[in-house]
């Protein structure tokens, strides 16, 4: 039975552990992933690159998220997409849930 073929809250799937940054991933496909991310305040993802376009939306939290050079803050209920080969980097204001959308076709 997947845990997840019933009706559940986000912010219930995983939790904030100090120091760390948590990832849960719900659905690993060829055409995309669906990953869920808890960032203790300070914690982030350094400088990267990803050959797909990313959708990332808060539901918890402030995130600083810097796409080709450009920060931006990025709070609860809000979403921002990270564009394929584009450069980009996250790190936690305040400690903060996301959940991570990748469409690979």
């Amino acid at each position: 039975m997947n845990e997840f073929n019933e009706a559940k809250a986000l912010i219930d799937l995983l939790e904030y552990q100090a120091g760390s940054v948590v990832s849960k991933t719900l659905i690993d496909k060829a055409a995309g992933t669906l990953t869920l991310f808890a960032f203790d305040q300070g914690q982030g993802l350094s400088e990267h690159t990803a050959p797909f376009d990313a959708v990332v939306y808060i539901f918890d939290g402030e995130a600083e998220i810097t796409i080709s050079g450009k920060a931006q803050k990025v709070k609860q209920g809000e979403i921002i997409v990270m564009p394929a080969n584009k450069p980009h980097a996250l790190r936690a204001v305040r400690k903060f849930k996301m959940m991570l959308v990748m469409i690979k076709s």
